[in-house]
């Protein structure tokens, strides 16, 4: 078996598992890309995730106009459709929520942290397949948490039992995920995505660090992620190199 279709077969059982999962009050909306998505995030893999990385980029769980349209992490649609050259039918959640529709590839909002990612990466490797000869991009949670008012709520707000039950899935698909890969490095994107890495690979002979997340929220972020982002792998001892050779 392949390493995509390893992949796509452990985003399969994780979808089903945190599909059965039931999360309450303030949580009124869960969306899984997994699910409605799939045919985008199957073509990612499809694509990208052949062969051994050294580097695996994990990011915390869906944004709602990035992985939540296109079924690719951190996939802002112009960056999936136009440099990946990945273009799906999208389906709709079971249920949603009214001030975050799921247009697909006909969003037009703006995913800032999907730009800022892919496209740092596309102005330093030109050809996305220079960039997924030795990387790849991944999410620890796939689903993504709405309050009534279309706010978002990130996995670490939810409360304690609901946590534990995701966090036991997905720490489960990311050891697969890694076992797939056979990274020498995973990179949280973020220290969220730092600590569940290090609370479910933590036994294993991996090298674990963070970056900065690129979310318009952070005021450094919105100074100079780019450049923070490189200097904090080059501390790291993690060189991405320019995809050349």
């Amino acid at each position: 078996m392949s390493r995509a279709d390893r992949l796509i077969q452990a985003a399969r059982r994780l979808s089903r598992e945190v599909g059965a999962l039931r999360f309450g009050e303030p949580v009124t909306h869960v969306y899984n890309p997994l699910e409605y998505a799939g045919r985008g995030y199957r073509r990612y893999l499809r694509r990208f995730a052949e062969g051994r990385k050294r580097v695996v980029f994990l990011g915390m769980n869906p944004g709602p106009f990035g992985m939540a349209q296109t079924g690719v992490p951190f996939g802002e649609v112009a960056s999936v459709r136009d440099w990946m050259g990945i273009e799906e039918t999208i389906a709709k959640p079971d249920v949603e929520h009214p001030a975050r529709p799921v247009e697909g590839f006909a969003c037009r909002r703006n995913e800032v942290s999907g730009a800022r990612l892919w496209g740092t990466v596309a102005l330093r490797f030109g050809a996305p397949e220079r960039f997924f000869r030795d990387h790849f991009v991944a999410n620890y949670c796939p689903l993504v948490f709405m309050e009534a008012s279309g706010r978002n709520r990130t996995p670490d707000k939810l409360a304690p039992g609901e946590r534990q039950r995701l966090y036991a899935a997905c720490d489960d698909h990311l050891r697969r995920l890694v076992e797939a890969l056979e990274p020498d490095w995973v990179i949280g994107v973020g220290g969220f995505a730092e600590q569940r890495a290090r609370e479910a690979l933590g036994d294993r002979a991996l090298r674990l660090g963070r970056i900065l997340h690129p979310s318009p929220a952070s005021p450094l972020a919105n100074r100079d992620w780019a450049g923070t982002a490189e200097r904090e792998l080059r501390a790291l001892g993690v060189c991405l190199g320019d995809g050349q050779g």
